[in-house]
């Protein structure tokens, strides 16, 4: 048999093409492909206009699943157009998952705005997953060093405490153990010095009530007590915990990216499919320049998604 052949196949969603996406996937192509098949999804056309923008050749084993769409690409701005495209190409992907043609799904970085032009409702790749999927997706990021996964996600910050319920959150807790099976995890208070007793916040009574409820289902005690979130990161803490739950986005992915920003990827956890993204953004600022954006968190998503195909 061809070694070829027995290599996991990767659809490759290829994100928004006015950002460095598609000059990640092409700089990269020769090596992951020496561990996967990867499956872009992006038509001939769009591939070579952007191919000559970035003065870069295609490789000849790029093997595309025809993304339908045609446009200008214009770099570095945000657009409809290449905003829908970012979410079909994924739409595409999920089908080749859904359908097992492929082992798993990588995806490239979109740009929120443009798909907020293109009339989409979600806000990110793991609220479409959810939906199409029915299940209950987690958002974990991070690095074998440390992994963070986030209760709430791209929602504004005055909202988060009104989404803080013990039910939801108990249960957030359960399956994020089921996915990790990993017997210490810390989760974060909300507030400034975990509330202080309640005097600057009465949300730890619910995180609390959470923790004590998943604690007792597992029969084992899996979760700490809300953490302190301005210590939590400190290297002591991160000597005995490496799985984080926190409370909402900026809290978990600024001491993260803080830390480990070029290595770390995004995994979508409670899902019938694999999943797993690059963790940054379309670099509007760097894109189409030639400067040889960092591969490396697109190499670990790569390596991660097969490592979870073929466990």
């Amino acid at each position: 048999m061809n070694l070829k052949e027995t290599l996991p196949r990767i659809a490759i969603s290829i994100g928004d093409l006015n950002g460095i996406g598609i000059e990640i996937a092409l700089n990269s192509h020769e090596e992951i492909s020496k561990i996967c098949t990867p499956i872009y999804c992006l038509n001939k056309t769009l591939l070579n206009q952007a191919s000559k923008l970035l003065n870069t050749k295609i490789p000849k084993n790029f093997e595309l699943f025809e993304t339908l769409g045609d446009f200008d690409i214009n770099p570095s701005q945000v657009c409809k157009k290449t905003g829908l495209y970012s979410y079909n190409s994924f739409l595409d992907a999920i089908v080749l998952a859904k359908t097992k043609k492929v082992d798993a799904i990588c995806t490239l970085p979109i740009n929120k705005e443009s798909w907020s032009k293109a009339k989409i409702s979600y806000k990110g790749h793991t609220e479409v997953l959810r939906d199409i999927f029915k299940k209950d997706a987690i958002m974990m990021l991070g690095c074998p060093k440390m992994y963070v996964a986030l209760f709430t996600e791209h929602t504004a910050l005055k909202n988060v405490p009104k989404m803080i319920k013990s039910k939801a959150l108990k249960s957030f807790l359960i399956d994020f153990y089921s996915c990790t099976k990993t017997k210490r995890i810390a989760v974060l208070a909300l507030n400034p010095h975990a509330g202080d007793g309640g005097v600057l916040g009465k949300e730890e009574k619910a995180i609390k009530k959470a923790i004590k409820k998943a604690n007792k289902l597992l029969g084992e005690d899996i979760f700490s007590n809300p953490l302190v979130p301005d210590t939590a990161f400190s290297p002591n803490t991160r000597e005995y915990y490496n799985y984080y739950v926190a409370m909402y986005h900026d809290q978990g992915l600024a001491p993260l990216k803080a830390l480990y920003f070029e290595e770390s990827i995004n995994v979508s956890l409670n899902l019938p499919i694999i999943r797993t993204s690059v963790d940054h953004g379309t670099a509007f600022d760097i894109a189409y320049k030639n400067k040889k954006p960092s591969n490396k968190s697109y190499i670990n998503a790569i390596k991660e998604a097969i490592r979870l195909s073929t466990k």
